[in-house]
């Protein structure tokens, strides 16, 4: 087939460099967004007088055909015609005859695919928020059951302070809506239209740039045509949003697997998201935490391929850039698959409360609250703090925890300590006393679940 752009050529490009070059096998999922973006181009070219307005909407009546046989399966794409842009032109020129070359007036491919990569992308950040959304409703929704449930809090994966479930639920919860705020941020800068860059220096014709940026839902237009079509900049943001969204749910499936271990038992997957052993018949595994923690890696992998790509480009349009899309493309399926399984993961979980209890009283989680009590008795924190640490060493040497000693056994460290310790030292009261804003009393998690319930809505 002839190039569109053969003019100045005597040979046909070598078969080798064809399927080298060509890109329509991935970027022809934007196929939707070149067609509406070229509409708006084609109605634009007609309303400034560039081209008539018949020849506008005939162009514009042959788009739309295109896109509904595309829709419906009718059309073959053609690997000759290089990428999506190129082949919706030939099969417009096929359809609509020289008319169709008329489209390409004022604007060139390195806008054009900079336009179709904005729409694309504004398109999924939108889904990916929701996808956000029903997760964390999901973990309000979970956290609301558990305000009760104590388990230990952990640092160094070391028992560390009595927390609830629900207070844990929560951390994640904030980060998630991070997630969502950064995203909301990046389509500020991914919402902007590069049309009528050309394809870098602008065009002669006298677009009328703002009326193709309103009707596509633009907020703005692009303020210099070399930026315009030269930077991926708004494609890098993405991926980094990206990868801070699958690193918390990296982080959250690294727990899960952790918990569900035999060695922990604090949750027990749902089958459904369980997978089984080829040898051994015991096995529960769960597969899909593990998957989304693997996958964490493929979306880092895009980010750092992305801006290898860009580091040394200068301006304006290099080739380098058609490595955009395939990256892209996979960061997005990946994220939404892996949001997609994790919300109804977490939802039909069981949790075992009792393990979690046990859990934390073990491990010494309300030693921090003896030597608090030390201090409220007049004991300076420092000194407090050497006795706790005497009193675990010697629990330590008995097989005991502190809750197992007597008033006699804590009095041979400190005559400060009396009858009321036990109550000071208790879980519960850990968990309840630490009624500070942000805290994990049962108060302060309630009125976090409320304020998280206003922020989703």
């Amino acid at each position: 087939m002839k190039k569109l752009w053969g003019g100045r050529f005597s040979k046909n490009t070598d078969k080798l460099v064809e399927d080298f070059h060509s890109s329509i096998s991935f970027d022809k999922r934007l196929y939707y967004w070149d067609i509406k973006g070229s509409i708006a181009h084609a109605r634009m070219l007609g309303d400034a007088g560039i081209i008539p307005q018949e020849d506008s909407r005939k162009i514009i009546i042959g788009l739309e055909e295109i896109l509904a046989e595309i829709d419906s399966g009718k059309v073959e794409f053609d690997l000759s015609a290089e990428d999506i842009h190129m082949n919706v032109e030939v099969l417009l020129i096929k359809k609509i005859g020289d008319t169709g070359k008329k489209l390409h007036t004022g604007r060139s491919r390195n806008d054009q695919v900079a336009l179709d990569t904005r729409l694309y992308l504004r398109a999924e950040i939108e889904t990916i928020q929701g996808l956000l959304q029903e997760l964390s409703v999901t973990i309000l929704d979970l956290a609301e059951k558990h305000l009760e449930t104590v388990m230990p809090g952990y640092t160094h994966l070391q028992r560390a302070q009595p927390v609830t479930f629900a207070h844990h639920l929560m951390a994640y919860f904030q980060m998630f809506v991070r997630d969502k705020e950064r995203l909301e941020d990046c389509n500020k800068r991914v919402n902007i239209s590069p049309l009528g860059s050309g394809a870098l220096a602008g065009t002669t014709f006298p677009l009328k740039r703002e009326q193709v940026a309103e009707e596509l839902g633009f907020s703005r237009i692009t303020l210099n045509s070399i930026d315009g079509v030269s930077d991926r900049d708004y494609v890098i943001e993405f991926m980094s949003c990206a990868s801070i969204i699958m690193m918390h749910l990296s982080r959250f499936c690294e727990e899960l697997i952790f918990w569900s271990s035999q060695e922990v038992q604090f949750v027990d997957m749902d089958d459904a998201y369980s997978t089984g052993s080829s040898i051994m018949p015991q096995k529960k595994n769960p597969d899909v935490a593990e998957l989304i923690r693997g996958k964490t890696g493929r979306v880092y992998g895009n980010l750092i391929a992305m801006l290898t790509v860009m580091k040394g480009l200068p301006l304006a349009y290099n080739k380098d850039m058609q490595e955009d899309k395939e990256g892209l493309f996979d960061t997005v399926d990946t994220l939404k698959k892996s949001l997609l399984v994790f919300s109804p993961m977490i939802a039909t979980m069981k949790v075992n409360r009792e393990k979690m209890l046990t859990a934390s009283k073990g491990g010494f989680t309300n030693a921090t609250d003896l030597a608090d009590y030390l201090v409220k008795k007049g004991m300076p924190f420092r000194d407090a703090h050497e006795v706790v640490g005497k009193l675990v060493a010697y629990c330590l040497s008995n097989d005991k925890s502190l809750d197992d000693l007597s008033v006699e056994e804590f009095q041979g460290f400190s005559p400060l300590i009396k009858e009321d310790v036990y109550r000071e030292i208790s879980v519960y009261t850990c968990v309840e006393k630490r009624n500070s804003p942000g805290g994990p009393a049962s108060e302060q998690v309630k009125t976090a679940i409320e304020a998280g319930r206003k922020v989703v809505k």
